[in-house]
């Protein structure tokens, strides 16, 4: 069937996560975090996602804000930095991630043709409801999917049902859509298109499925519908 609905997630894919550390190491004060800032961050994101892993296996769910937090203090801690100021300032910061340049044009392509769009995220939706509002994309998007409604992080099963219950279309009408890898292949085998934005060239993970598009940023997503 064609693809009516282009699904995507939203840290990492839509939002760059980066962009915290980043601006808080071009901050007057901040110049210990100067030359470390890409380690903090993909620790900082390292930590975030196998937090609500573990979290998603033992059953002890809370939510994305709760793992954002965890995340930064073990990053914080791994630096030797124990600055409460500055942690403070790069939680704010979180709130106000900036979309990846291609994004709008992309999204308003997808709307021009007829596509429902929509996020489908760990985040909380009052993360994500922060990050659309301040990326400007709000006229943009269909909705925004948290898996806050189901009590579990992704890739259980439970997340990608969101998607139909929502819009009402079949799985192999979904174009799926992230920037983790593991994700991308979660949803493959769930029975979603999917593509993963491999950014940084990584190798595929090794999973029982895998993505069915590999690309290096979003601009051609609206060509694979």
């Amino acid at each position: 069937m064609p693809i009516t609905t282009c699904i995507f997630d939203a840290y990492g894919t839509l939002f760059d996560v980066t962009a915290a550390a980043r601006a808080a190491a071009s901050e007057p004060g901040n110049e210990r975090v100067r030359d470390i800032w890409p380690k903090l961050a993909a620790d900082w994101r390292a930590k975030q996602l196998q937090y609500s892993w573990l979290r998603a296996i033992t059953h002890d769910h809370c939510d994305f804000w709760q793992v954002t937090q965890d995340g930064l203090d073990w990053a914080l801690e791994a630096a030797k930095l124990t600055d409460p100021a500055l942690r403070e300032r790069l939680l704010a910061l979180y709130w106000e991630l900036a979309a990846f340049p291609e994004v709008p044009d992309m999204l308003a392509t997808l709307q021009a043709a007829g596509k429902a769009t929509a996020i489908l995220s760990n985040g909380s939706p009052a993360m994500l409801s922060g990050a659309v509002r301040s990326a400007g994309l709000e006229a943009l998007l269909d909705d925004t999917l948290s898996v806050e409604s189901v009590g579990i992080f992704k890739p259980d099963a439970r997340v990608y049902d969101l998607v139909a219950r929502r819009f009402h279309c079949q799985r192999d009408e979904v174009l799926f859509v992230s920037s983790n890898g593991w994700d991308a292949a979660a949803a493959a085998g769930y029975g979603f298109t999917t593509a993963w934005v491999n950014r940084a060239g990584d190798p595929p993970d090794r999973l029982p499925a895998t993505p069915h598009h590999i690309l290096s940023d979003l601009t051609t997503i609206p060509g694979l519908v």
